[in-house]
């Protein structure tokens, strides 16, 4: 019974985490020295939508689209 409620805790905080950290290649705003893309699309996971930037090495960045 215990680790049934270990492993319950554990999820919670997971879940709780994953709300406040961003996901991979995720910024909140465009960088100096990255370009914008015509790539557009709706994060499944949030609702939002996000455009792809791209910086001087070819890495691609996925900032909120504002006023969407």
């Amino acid at each position: 019974m215990l680790i049934l409620a270990l492993v319950g805790v554990a999820v919670v905080v997971a879940v709780i985490i994953s709300l406040f950290v961003r996901r991979h290649g995720e910024s909140p705003d465009p960088q100096p020295g990255w370009t914008p893309t015509d790539e557009v699309f709706k994060d499944p996971g949030t609702d939002r939508m996000m455009r792809v930037w791209v910086d001087a090495a070819g890495e691609r960045h996925y900032v909120p689209e504002v006023g969407h």
